[in-house]
């Protein structure tokens, strides 16, 4: 009985070690990648809540200083008169705020080590490939850019190029064809859009803070996870576009909360799905 009882454990644990070893991917010799499963985005959710109440002061001053930088957005084009392009350059904006999270990063990675928690922990000195980060920035500005072209183009399109107020603009896409029209194809192609830069930012980032590889690597790394684990990867982008549009939706003051949430969030995702220690090139 007790050696049937071993060679079943043996067996048992076997398999575990197999099924294990089958969530686990190398990813060009430099990073072992754990496929997360679909518990693992409200885990993600949960632990980036925690670590934005444990310093709030410095959590909420990123997300302050996020918003501050989209209400400059929303002044800026109401000053120029293109009110009516709020709510798409709005959308775009969004897209940018993976990079400018990194200080959010630094911060959970402090609170993992227990050492004190400043501003200072965005210094680029403390990143491994600080210079790889602007890469991958450069990526989303263009994508950020991309996105502007469309929406301008989709507008000029379907207003055949008329100006008109925020106000006149809503009613336009909400009660005619053509505004019906410009919302449809303007949320399939800003879907995309905002998809693809969730796939190659979502990993890619946190990756270059501790990892000394170029930023393809990383952001390659971040695209495979996101196709070798297309159910979890996809709920998690739902999560984090549904915060985001809660954000913006109100005003962009949503966003003191919702973009430290989500950047530490995003940290805890890193830490579980890239399983190996920093490497070093």
């Amino acid at each position: 009985m007790t050696s049937g009882t071993k060679t079943a454990d043996t067996k048992t644990s076997k398999t575990k070690a197999s099924d294990t070893e089958k969530n686990i991917i190398n990813h060009m010799d430099r990073l072992e990648l754990r496929l997360p499963t679909m518990d693992a985005p409200m885990r993600w959710a949960n632990a980036g809540w925690q670590d934005m109440l444990r310093r709030p002061f410095y959590s909420f001053g990123y997300g302050a200083i996020f918003t501050f930088g989209g209400l400059l957005l929303v002044w800026f084009l109401y000053d120029i008169g293109w009110t009516a392009a709020i709510p798409m350059m709005a959308g775009g904006f969004t897209l940018i705020g993976p990079f400018f999270a990194i200080g959010l990063y630094a911060m959970s990675r402090r609170f993992e080590e227990g050492t004190d928690i400043d501003f200072s922990v965005t210094r680029p000195a403390r990143f491994a490939e600080p210079r790889q980060l602007a890469y991958v920035a450069l990526a989303m500005v263009l994508c950020f850019l991309l996105w502007s072209l469309i929406a301008l183009f989709l507008f000029a399109i379907f207003t055949n190029g008329h100006s008109l107020a925020l106000n006149d603009f809503i009613a336009f896409v909400l009660t005619t064809p053509k505004g019906l029209s410009l919302l449809a194809m303007g949320t399939v192609l800003g879907g995309v859009i905002a998809l693809f830069v969730f796939a190659f930012s979502a990993l890619s980032i946190p990756i270059l803070l501790e990892h000394e590889v170029d930023a393809m690597t990383a952001m390659t790394a971040s695209l495979r996870v996101m196709i070798e684990a297309p159910g979890p990867m996809l709920a998690w982008a739902m999560i984090v576009a549904i915060y985001t549009f809660f954000g913006v939706a109100t005003l962009f003051f949503g966003l003191i909360v919702v973009f430290p949430m989500m950047g530490h969030a995003t940290w805890h995702a890193y830490r579980d799905i890239v399983k190996n220690p920093p490497y070093k090139a």
